[in-house]
């Protein structure tokens, strides 16, 4: 029975995590499109104030607000990733645990 009660505990922390998947989700394409927008933004003003274009690229990111729109990005598509690998880490658990009950019937037969 303790088997069965891990079990069910794991399954909704998996269902928690799916959940959270698509808040984190949501979460990275709202950073993604604020970074693209003003990433553009200001890779057009350097642009209109005669900028080189091929300087463009080196100095766009170095702007403050780029630069922190890009580390927001990064961190929410680390959290994004890291709620993958617990949802892959719960379904491992899971099927871990399916198979020590499975023997467990089955050596009761």
């Amino acid at each position: 029975m303790e088997l069965y009660n891990e079990l069910q505990y794991k399954i909704k922390e998996l269902t928690v995590s799916l959940k959270q998947l698509r808040d984190t989700g949501t979460k990275l394409a709202e950073a993604e499109r604020e970074y693209k927008i003003i990433l553009r933004k200001e890779a057009l003003k350097l642009r209109t104030e005669g900028c080189a274009v091929t300087l463009i690229n080196q100095i766009v990111y170095g702007i403050t607000e780029v630069a922190e729109l890009r580390f927001k990005r990064d961190v929410s598509e680390t959290i994004y990733k890291a709620n993958q690998e617990a949802i892959n880490t719960y379904k491992l658990q899971i099927r871990i645990i399916e198979s020590q009950l499975n023997r467990e019937w089955n050596n009761t037969k």
